[in-house]
């Protein structure tokens, strides 16, 4: 049963790391016309991706105490 609890957290830790990196995203959209060239630019798109892959990790380790509780 624990190790239920602790995956849970986990799972719940990556999916709000990465609705958070999403809706980061999706915000240029509401930003003015001019300020699209720079934030959806391949480079950004590129850190974005690496950052989905990335962040998760760095959100469980920072979490580890609250996961493993």
């Amino acid at each position: 049963m624990r190790l239920v609890v602790i995956m849970s957290r986990v799972v719940l830790a990556v999916a709000g790391t990465w609705l958070f990196l999403c809706v980061m995203i999706a915000f240029p959209a509401l930003l003015p016309a001019w300020w699209e060239h720079y934030l959806i630019s391949p480079a950004s798109v590129s850190l974005w991706l690496i950052a989905m892959l990335v962040s998760p990790f760095a959100v469980c380790w920072r979490l580890r105490r609250w996961i493993a509780r």
